[in-house]
């Protein structure tokens, strides 16, 4: 899977760290939902850090989609909350 941080670039995530992703994504939304804002600042860190982490840097000169776009370190929960679908930033 091809993901986008917002402002950073786009990495490739195999299937073991998305799986993970869906977790970190449910803590993410929880958080908003709760109006949380130490608790999705952390589950919003959390799940660049994975991507950053677990994934392969994308060659910028890569035309291709991403499958996934999240938001940037330092966003807002008022943000995060307007990209939500309502599966959360990572359907399915």
């Amino acid at each position: 899977m091809i993901v986008r941080i917002l402002g950073e670039g786009q990495f490739k995530v195999d299937h073991e760290a998305s799986a993970v992703l869906d977790q970190l994504d449910t803590e993410l939304e929880a958080a908003i939902d709760r109006g949380d804002e130490p608790a999705f600042s952390a589950a919003l860190s959390a799940l660049l850090g994975h991507v950053r982490e677990h994934g392969e840097s994308v060659s910028p000169e890569h035309l291709g989609p991403s499958e996934l776009i999240l938001p940037p370190e330092g966003s807002s929960m008022d943000e995060v909350r307007k990209m939500l679908s309502g599966e959360g930033l990572i359907p399915g």
